[in-house]
């Protein structure tokens, strides 16, 4: 059902027998193999191809294969994280996840080949929830090995079950025993043989083991020919010990992946099933008629079909939907498709039986009675949490062994026979989802017909009148849901739910027999579930609960909250709309991957409703919510979350406090956890929450690319920071405003010196660093291995001699740092004209400076302009701003912005103390270029003739601004902006103009102008 194209790959366990093609892929130099092992090999990859050639698709055993070649369509592989354990119901963690993080998508027949600077993995482990492909994925891959397209570096494949090793697993036997057993073509390879070659066993389904696994007890074994246990046997594989060389690869479901110790396993894959694109590939693959194939596309993509068109994710699921769907649109008395995945079974259910052959059934058999043994098998397992049934489970039902392996219709599509080694039978639903559909199926009928309630010690349930009251199995059935930790009744549920509605019981009565219960009301269930979901508050437990709304047919939450959002109405919106809207959002085509939690309404109760989409977010932009620490403990569940794909977080401007930067430090420990940016900005933190904070980071430091803690009172106690340094990769750190002295900075910058080639950003301002912190900073400049782009150090009390010292590092090492800001400092004159120094260096690459309120004059302004234009060609922004330039200053910068090679986009010249007079320079300068975008000119001393030649220049086709700042404009100066701007309207986009006074000619004619954005304030 399921494929990849076919690449060719290789394993190369032994490099003796490889050698390098021109294109530097590995490819097998069979030279030197003797005749023995060719031969072996020939027979083996001739035995594999015809086993594998041909795939079943769970139709009637006598027409059940097709080509495998035919029907495989590519999964979606990607690389995973070693130790995942994954113990939610597979089908509903689905519907609240979506695949949001960017992760590297692997071919299947490279899954033993090296990325960028890997080694060969030689143990793979491949996971994937039930009837996502995992097995098909294992004979796409040993057919294309054995057809000779892919992996030819291999020399022997031997693929195994676990189903099958579970038969053998009290025998004693030798690894060469096992083999030889299953795959007799190589029965003449000598023991030298399996050492020398490139040998990869394929081990299957290891959620179905039956072995212990005990890495830590079992014994040694590295002889191919000793005696022992299959557990023995596969430990000591896994290990190196036995056939080191040997490459492994695992499938299993995520539950049980953690049977193998991590450092067993090299690579750790997971199978994710079919993208959007991959679902419209199988159905056209699948369906002959193109035309039947568009229209069941386009059923599921309609909007109120979203969670069946997510579950076809699961090429399982692809395949009932095609089945049902292609049979429905073929009768020509069908009308109705189904439209929630309880009618989508149901219909799967009535196609399997059209088929049936009386004869195979017992005396006196009907469809009812085969259905309701296979009901009580299904819900008797579930209970047990059994998805292999042995013979004696099968008995235990009354269902005929003799018969199960020939049932027609329902049996041979609805429960699997496997046959091991020794050819014994044991079975499995084809999906834990058709299990779990039959046992509601069965609990249902079990209700009418009999009037027990299975889910309640099987009482008897009477009204006072006598009447059965199927509220008492509902509620039974809903709290049996909300008590599961994991999930694996909450799918149950639904079914049971969709199945008690009159439509469905009506179909199962025509065309099955089942007995149809009498006409109920199902408003006191809703009304039920309506209380539940108030109580529920971050669990994901409230959208199964509406997907069994959707079944019972009840929209009035999602259609109240809807309706509230259209008018813009929140304050009608109930905790349990919340929870509606979650819903609404998840099921919907809508881009998640950004959530504003803003774009709603700021508070801890609407986060923990919305928690679900979070989830599903890469980015969550929660800033200045009125978030507490109540918020913590839901975001700590996000982050642990398996599927997390969370990789941006602000927090900033919430009263966290220490006591919530506890429970979140430890979802930034999970491993889980992919956070890349975390911002915890003015969130009231001290140094007590510093402590549990720099734990979490060292424990998990390697995601974690820029951190945000400004305007905490961390005081010098932040430095514990340091202890991460050894494996931190953060590239920006921002501490402005922490209230770090001198000693706080020097333990910071002593750590980057030790790992220094990560930082590109750091923020230190509104510190006081003082003289020793500054010269530890330029030690950290000077280093040779230093990466820093950008340094913030804005009011951080640096004088002129702290210029001297930062200027002598960077001169040293200057070709990193892109953006500089020394704003608000006293360096005055002398520091300027050492800024200016390094701006003069040839190796200066410096696109960004900052100087404003530096306390320097026209003298430092010349010695600035000077060195520019001796290096104009990297500056972009310019920040002189609060300087007493005076016209002269800015005279002698306008020969830098005449330069033919000036690029400078923004210039800030506010509050400069300017006046008519520098215009005229200046605009002229400006009239060379074309770079200038944005201009503040606001709070100097311009008047009508300043105002003038600017717009004389803005009039200028050459002027490309796009941002203008001006301050106390007259109406004749506003009426001469309007006349530029009309002549050239095309680039202004912003004319902010400040201390002038509303109204006016000028300031309507500049309103008038459509395209521009005009910000004024008194």
């Amino acid at each position: 059902m399921e494929g990849v194209s076919a690449n060719n790959g290789s394993i190369v366990n032994q490099p003796h027998l490889s050698s390098v093609n021109v294109q530097g892929n590995l490819t097998l130099n069979t030279y030197g193999l003797s005749e023995n092992i060719r031969r072996c090999q020939d027979d083996l990859k001739s035995f594999l191809k015809d086993e594998t050639e041909k795939i079943r698709e769970g139709l009637k055993e006598d027409a059940s294969w097709s080509l495998l070649d035919k029907i495989y369509t590519e999964l979606y592989i990607t690389e995973g994280e070693n130790g995942a354990i994954n113990g939610e119901h597979e089908i509903t963690e689905l519907e609240c996840s979506r695949n949001t993080s960017e992760e590297r998508k692997i071919d299947l027949n490279h899954l033993f080949q090296p990325l960028s600077g890997e080694d060969i993995p030689r143990k793979v482990l491949t996971r994937g929830i039930a009837g996502i492909g995992k097995t098909v994925a294992v004979q796409k891959f040993t057919y294309d090995w054995a057809t000779g397209r892919a992996n030819q570096g291999i020399q022997f494949i031997f693929p195994f079950s676990f189903r099958e090793l579970n038969l053998i697993k009290d025998e004693r036997l030798s690894l060469k025993d096992l083999i030889c057993q299953h795959f007799e073509e190589v029965n003449d390879l000598e023991i030298s043989d399996y050492k020398s070659c490139s040998v990869l066993f394929i081990f299957d389904g290891l959620d179905e083991s039956k072995l212990a696994l005990d890495f830590s007890k079992n014994q040694m074994c590295r002889s191919v020919t000793a005696l022992t246990t299959v557990d023995v046997l596969l430990t000591n594989l896994l290990k190196g010990k036995l056939l080191r060389n040997a490459s492994i690869w695992i499938t299993s479901r995520p539950a049980a992946a953690s049977k193998i110790p991590p450092e067993f396993i090299d690579r750790v894959t997971e199978v994710r099933g079919f993208t959007d694109e991959q679902k419209y590939e199988y159905f056209q693959k699948k369906i002959s008629d193109n035309v039947i194939a568009q229209k069941i596309y386009d059923h599921l993509q309609s909007k109120p079909l979203r969670s069946l068109y997510i579950m076809c994710h699961i090429p399982m699921f692809c395949w009932i939907s095609a089945t049902v769907l292609q049979s429905l649109l073929t009768d020509q008395q069908q009308t109705e498709l189904p439209k929630t995945v309880t009618e989508m079974y149901t219909h799967f259910l009535i196609v399997q039986t059209k088929s049936k052959q009386k004869k195979d059934y017992q005396e006196g058999e009907t469809d009812q009675h085969l259905i309701m043994k296979l009901g009580k098998l299904a819900f008797e397992q579930l209970q047990k949490g059994n998805m292999i049934f042995k013979e004696e489970d099968l008995k235990d039902c009354e269902i005929d062994l003799n018969q199960a392996a020939v049932y027609s219709g329902i049996c041979t599509q609805i429960i699997r026979k496997e046959c091991g080694l020794y050819k014994q039978e044991f079975y499995a639903f084809i999906h834990l989802s058709v299990q779990e559909f039959l046992a509601a199926l069965y609990v249902l009928q079990t209700f009418i017909e009999k009037k027990k309630n299975l889910l309640y010690h099987g009482v008897m349930v009477m009204s006072e009148e006598g009447e059965i009251l199927i509220i008492f199995l509902h509620k039974s059935a809903v709290d049996k849901a909300l008590k599961s930790d994991s999930g694996e009744w909450d799918l149950f549920l639904r079914f049971l739910l969709g199945l008690s509605q009159e439509t469905n019981q009506r179909l199962l009565q025509s065309r099955l027999g089942l007995k149809e219960g009498s006409p109920q009301s199902y408003q006191d269930t809703i009304d039920y579930i309506h209380e539940k979901i108030k109580k529920l508050s971050y669990t994901d437990k409230s959208i199964n609960l509406f997907h069994c709304l959707n079944e019972l047919g009840d929209r009035s939450l999602v259609e109240q909250v809807q309706s509230y959002q259209s008018s813009g109405d929140v304050s009608k919106i109930s905790p349990a709309h919340w929870s509606a809207l979650a819903f609404v959002l998840l099921v919907s085509k809508d881009d998640l991957s950004v959530f504003e939690l803003k774009k709603y309404y700021g508070s801890d109760e609407v986060l923990e409703r919305l928690v679900p989409v979070l989830k599903v977010s890469k980015t969550a932009l929660l800033s200045d919510c009125n978030l507490t620490v109540r918020c913590c403990r839901v975001i700590t569940s996000v982050l642990s979350f398996k599927s997390s794909g969370l990789e941006e977080l602000d927090l900033s401007g919430n009263q966290l406090q220490d006591i919530g930067i506890e429970p979140l430090a430890s979802g930034l420990k999970s491993p889980h956890c992919k956070l890349q940016r975390l911002s915890l900005r003015r969130c009231g933190i001290t140094e007590t929450g510093c402590k549990p904070l720099t734990l979490a980071l060292t424990e998990n430091p390697s995601h974690l690319r820029e951190l945000d803690l400004s305007k905490n009172k961390f005081q010098d106690e932040l430095m514990l920071f340091p202890v991460i340094a050894e494996k931190c990769c953060l590239e920006t750190l921002r501490l402005s405003d922490c209230g770090i002295t001198e000693y706080g900075c020097n333990l910071l910058v002593s750590a980057f010196c030790l790992n220094p080639s990560h930082l590109k950003n750091l923020d230190l301002s509104r510190n006081s660093l003082g003289d020793k912190g500054v010269a530890r900073l330029s030690d950290l400049l000077r280093s040779p291995d230093c990466q820093l782009q950008r340094l913030w150090l804005f009011k951080t009390d640096l004088q002129s001699k702290d210029a001297e010292v930062l200027v002598s590092a960077l001169v040293s090492n200057p070709s990193h740092l892109k953006e500089l800001d020394l704003g608000a400092n006293d360096l005055g004159d002398a520091g300027v004209k050492e800024v200016a120094a390094l701006l003069k260096h040839q190796s200066s690459m410096i696109d960004t400076l900052r100087l404003s309120g530096c306390r320097f004059t026209k003298t430092g302004c010349i010695e600035l302009a000077s060195s520019l234009k001796s290096n104009p060609s990297y500056l972009r922004v310019l920040d002189v701003s609060r300087n007493h330039l005076l016209d002269l200053g800015v005279e002698n910068l306008s020969e830098f912005l005449a330069e033919p090679l000036c690029k400078l986009e923004t210039l800030n010249l506010k509050c400069c103390t300017l006046t008519d007079s520098c215009c005229r320079l200046l605009t002229f300068a400006l009239s060379c270029s074309s770079a200038l975008k944005d201009l503040d000119l606001s709070f100097n001393q311009l008047k009508d003739q300043g105002m003038k030649l600017l717009c004389d220049w803005l009039r200028k086709p050459k002027c490309q601004l796009e941002i203008l700042r001006l301050s106390w404009c007259t109406d004749r100066s506003c009426q001469s902006l309007a006349s530029a701007l009309s002549l050239n309207p095309s680039h202004l986009r912003e004319l902010h103009l400040s201390k002038t006074s509303p109204g006016g000619s000028g300031l309507e004619l500049l309103s008038d102008l459509k395209e521009l954005k005009l910000m004024v304030t008194e």
